[in-house]
């Protein structure tokens, strides 16, 4: 009987074909990517193909056996940790890996607990094409590969995989046209071209944008200030000014949602200072707001809150443009005689805080080690809520008036952990242990508020002072969904999640009598021009994409990060239009005005942030001020 001989390159296509399948049931299992037909599975089927065949493929030129095993193997072990950093990931924002985000090493420590929380025992089967490998290498037998006179065998296999990459490009276009110019969502970008060579595209794209720095001469402002001034929303004359000279607090509610709103979770009255706040006669609160973060989280609500720009796509600019020039909230603030600091009981360092700070003119960083943390006050990120408010006061104190402060919560976080004695209120029952717990810590939260209110009246702080209060992004993610499904007892669509990005926003004036619910669409943008007019300083010159929520002139119109937008007649999401009033998906033409004004918004943005052009603006006129390149 004739021995069976394994062909050769036997140990090259196992390790083609494992890490294919293992990548591609990755993604059915791990990765919550909305297929809509078969061309769009069968895209995903055949995506990380196009990468593996290229990358695997360079072992033909390797002559020697142990070098080539060697080298398989390490392709195999790199694309498997990929994969499982991408779902671990994936788990907690929603999204995939960026290239900045992978250098935002000092932050690893600090995220511990959220990253252990999303593991799972299963992953390890991320790392099965690892150990079929090892065990072809193990049991086929090799002979060396003669590389000389084997260039044809090889013009073919790469001919062969430069056809399929074409082939899956083709596709991809054809099922969404533009995808590597328009796309602002990597779930697009990896449902379509693949994890692999996404984070190849990723790196063309973080390089592209350093290179618009160092080409920038100011020029590029123009186009971007006549659209800033044209959608310019002057404010309203009643408002203008109401709170001149007070001091400005503002607090930045972590991860608080507004569905908890007047809202109860089995009985129980989820946030009672806040729904009593809603009916208070100096509050305006706002129903219909939205958080515009991406990746950066909590770090993106600052910078949007301070500069009225979007954060950048697929990373932090904390990280990435902590040395740009910006026209801040607190630049604007100390310019006309405010004191300006932080409150926030972490590490100066974690966010890159203390070094984006100062770029912000943000004059004074009450950091952890500003704050006495006793025993049973520290939380896994930090400091408690109910101490920190209570010491913030204390430190409020000795604050030069007027003063404007930023202050940071941390114990309704990720993932939502609380000491047995600061559980006001059960857990919630159901499938996600995330969401159960949710609604615990914010209950903490709205008693710490409740307190901090109450200190701030105790210690002749309340009355020549605005508060303004709103959630800095979402808690509960899109991978929730079902447990979501069950407390809201609805099915959660595209619609839904969109929807689910409101957060709460508080305006709080004592003494002024005029407070009310309202419903005007808005967004985290908007912050930074609405407080300078509550206080009776101009915004005109100032280049911001966002608009006095106060205005007449204020426009319904919210745009995500991932380029989802909201209007007063449709939320446009997963490339669907859908009717607000209805849920229901309606005629595209209804959106289709606002698709290009919201890319074209968002590029410009980037285009501020990349090409740090505002160093070339005139901060007293507003006018591009040419200077000497840098």
């Amino acid at each position: 009987m004739r021995k069976f001989e394994w062909p050769k390159h036997s140990v090259l296509i196992i390790a083609v074909i494992a890490t294919w399948l293992t990548t591609y049931i990755g993604y059915l299992t791990s990765f919550n990517m909305k297929i809509d037909n078969a061309m769009q599975q069968f895209i995903l089927f055949i995506n990380p193909l196009t990468f593996l065949l290229f990358v695997y493929g360079i072992a033909l030129f390797i002559k020697k056996t142990k070098t080539r095993n060697r080298y398989i193997v390490t392709v195999s072990l790199l694309t498997s940790i990929i994969m499982f950093s991408n779902a671990v990931f994936y788990r907690f924002f929603t999204d995939f890996i960026t290239l900045p985000l992978l250098f935002q090493t000092n932050n690893f420590a600090d995220l511990t607990s959220s990253i252990t929380e999303n593991m799972r025992f299963l992953d390890v089967f991320f790392f099965t094409d690892v150990i079929i490998v090892l065990l072809a290498i193990r049991f086929i037998p090799q002979e060396p590969v003669q590389v000389t006179g084997r260039k044809v065998g090889r013009k073919v296999y790469f001919a062969a995989a430069a056809t399929l990459l074409m082939f899956n490009l083709a596709m991809a276009e054809a099922q969404r046209p533009q995808l590597l110019t328009r796309s602002f969502d990597r779930e697009l970008l990896v449902k379509n071209i693949g994890t692999y060579n996404y984070h190849l595209y990723d790196l063309f794209v973080q390089s592209k944008s350093h290179a618009q720095r160092a080409f920038a001469d100011g020029t590029e402002l123009t186009e971007i200030e006549n659209y800033v001034k044209a959608n310019h929303a002057q404010p309203d004359p009643e408002m203008f000014g109401v709170a001149k000279d007070r001091n400005v607090i503002i607090v930045s509610l972590e991860s608080l949602q507004n569905f908890v709103i007047n809202n109860e979770m089995d009985g129980h009255v989820i946030t009672p200072f806040l729904n009593e706040l809603t009916k208070d006669k100096d509050t305006f609160y706002f129903n219909n707001f939205y958080h515009q973060t991406g990746l950066g989280k909590t770090s993106d609500s600052e910078f949007i809150v301070e500069n009225s720009l979007y954060g950048r796509n697929g990373s932090a600019v904390f990280f990435t443009h902590s040395g740009n020039t910006y026209d801040s909230l607190s630049n604007r603030l100390g310019e006309n005689g405010y004191s300006t600091s932080v409150m926030h009981a972490n590490s100066k360092s974690f966010w890159n805080r203390d070094i984006m700070y100062k770029a912000m003119d943000i004059q004074k960083f009450y950091d952890v080690e500003s704050y006495s943390i006793e025993e049973g006050q520290a939380v896994n990120w930090g400091m408690k809520d109910i101490p920190f408010f209570d010491q913030s006061v204390d430190l409020m104190k000795d604050m030069k008036k007027p003063f404007a402060t930023r202050m940071i919560t941390l114990t309704n976080h990720h993932p939502f952990d609380l000491d047995e004695e600061d559980k006001l209120i059960p857990e919630y029952t159901s499938n996600s242990n995330t969401l159960n717990k949710y609604f615990q810590t914010v209950r903490y939260m709205d008693e710490a508020v409740k307190g901090f209110f109450e200190d701030l009246k105790e210690n002749g702080l309340y009355d020549n002072s605005i508060i303004i209060m709103y959630g800095d992004h979402y808690g509960i993610s899109e991978n929730h969904n079902k447990a979501m499904g069950m407390y809201m007892d609805k099915e959660i669509t595209p619609f839904d999640n969109a929807e689910l990005q409101k957060v709460p926003m508080f305006v709080h004036i004592p003494g002024y009598g005029k407070g009310k619910v309202m419903d005007e669409l808005s967004g985290q943008l908007d912050l930074r021009p609405t407080i300078l007019h509550l206080l009776g300083i101009d915004t005109k010159a100032d280049m911001q994409f966002g608009s006095d929520v106060f205005s007449p002139d204020h426009e319904p119109f919210v745009i995500f990060r991932d380029g989802r937008f909201v209007t007063d007649k449709n939320i446009y999401t997963q490339e669907v239009c859908y009717d607000i009033e209805t849920g229901e998906p309606t005629d595209e033409a209804q959106c289709e005005p606002y698709v290009e004004r919201a890319t074209t918004e968002l590029n410009y943005s980037d285009t501020v942030i990349n090409g740090d052009l505002l160093r070339f603006k005139d901060q007293k006129d507003g006018s591009p001020e040419m200077k000497e390149r840098e």
